[in-house]
């Protein structure tokens, strides 16, 4: 079995390319029915597999964000904890607090810099994600729509034919 959206479209693709021309006709084809249908299901059943894999990333970036404040809170405590001996000796109460709010400010910035980061990662992956699941969809409307015209299938069932109730793409759009 074909394990990726693209495959399977590469196996459709695949099959009406190389199908026999049908009789008196140079732009049309036979093929088979239900194996066309199997791997369009084939390839509807993989993008539950893909939005996963889009949900992952989402759960990385929140793990991300997370360490990123753990990290600060870890950087902040510190900065309290040396600030607190710092103010117990009175001679350098002032140093204390200086080096207090730089380290605030480094722990600050470094938290703000890490879910920047994580963010853009995040963003560039969702939207590199995005765009593989639209363009498999778009090859999908295409396969089917090529697959319609060289089978001669019109777009609504005939009605008491007994075959499968066919997809369509163009009606989810509306």
């Amino acid at each position: 079995m074909a394990s990726g959206v693209e495959e399977l479209l590469d196996m459709l693709f695949e099959m009406i390319d190389e199908a026999k021309n049908a009789p008196l006709s140079s732009d049309k084809c036979v093929i088979e029915r239900d194996r066309a249908l199997d791997l369009i299901d084939d390839v509807r059943s993989q993008f539950p597999i893909e939005l996963s894999e889009a949900r992952k990333m989402m759960a990385n970036r929140a793990e991300l964000v997370a360490s990123a404040k753990r990290e600060a809170d870890a950087i902040r405590k510190a900065a309290e904890d040396r600030a607190r001996q710092l103010v117990a000796e009175d001679t350098i109460t002032l140093q204390a607090r200086q080096r207090a709010n730089e380290m605030m400010q480094q722990a600050e910035e470094r938290s703000r810099d890490l879910k920047r980061s994580a963010n853009e990662y995040c963003e560039d992956a969702l939207r590199r994600t995005e765009e593989a699941v639209a363009e498999a969809y778009d090859e999908i409307k295409k396969s089917r729509a090529r697959f319609r015209a060289a089978a001669g299938v019109s777009a609504a069932p005939s009605a008491g034919t007994g075959s499968r109730p066919m997809y369509d793409a163009a009606a989810d759009e509306d």
